[in-house]
């Protein structure tokens, strides 16, 4: 299995957040070329004052948010808009093939899904493509970067029968 959920959040049962995560972490590094089954991410579903301690910890910005993530390397390309590098399996931390760790709020998905119109699995799914990408080292901070992973985005989630979130 590609990954190991861990649910804080007992509501995340009802939108089978396991099932969700794999299907759409799966689809994503099938996408980019990587074996799914060479690689392996934790994912924890939380609820938003979790979060909120999560991304006052590691980023200084005491709020909720939809998802974080937490790559095991740095894949991220130099130039802005270059695809990032593809990991090799074996040469993560102890060669243990981890990409990395994302954490998600039932709370803040649950909001932007209704605000948006979106189902909440479909709006899951989305946030838990989005990060993966970054264990992979695709982010959006600038703005060639943001249009190369919102394509990428794009395109799995349709894939997935799910449709542009942008």
């Amino acid at each position: 299995m590609l990954t190991d959920t861990i649910l804080e959040d007992d509501r995340w049962q009802a939108v089978d957040l396991a099932a969700l995560a794999e299907t759409a972490s799966r689809a994503a590094l099938a996408h980019l070329g990587l074996d799914p089954d060479a690689w392996e991410i934790a994912l924890l579903g939380c609820d938003d004052a979790r979060i909120a301690a999560l991304n006052a910890d590691f980023r200084d910005r005491p709020t909720p948010t939809n998802v974080l993530s937490w790559p095991a390397l740095d894949f991220a390309p130099p130039a802005p808009g270059a695809r990032p590098d593809l990991p090799v399996p074996g040469t993560g931390p102890d060669a243990d093939n981890a990409l990395g760790d994302i954490a998600i709020a039932f709370d803040t998905c649950q909001r932007e899904a209704a605000a948006s119109g979106k189902s909440l699995p479909d709006h899951v799914t989305h946030l838990v493509v989005h990060g993966v990408l970054h264990l992979l080292g695709y982010d959006h901070i600038r703005d060639p970067d943001a249009t190369l992973m919102e394509r990428t985005e794009t395109a799995i989630l349709g894939k997935l029968g799910v449709g542009d979130p942008y």
